[in-house]
């Protein structure tokens, strides 16, 4: 399970950087950067629900 959480917050890392440079490098004339956002607020909404349900399920605990 961890190495499923620590690969999605890779992937919105990478899909907010590459947001970032497509800010810059297409100085608003692309609809680049709105893609990748909205696939980084996807990712973020999908890893939720998954702790969500992992935490339901009894595959994660909140103790330390």
């Amino acid at each position: 399970m961890k190495f499923v959480v620590l690969a999605f917050v890779a992937f919105i890392l990478i899909s907010l950087f590459s947001a970032l440079f497509f800010v810059f490098k297409d100085k608003g004339q692309s609809k680049r950067a709105v893609k990748a956002l909205t696939m980084r607020v996807g990712l973020s909404v999908i890893l939720f629900l998954m702790l969500i349900v992992a935490y339901h399920f009894g595959l994660i605990s909140d103790r330390l």
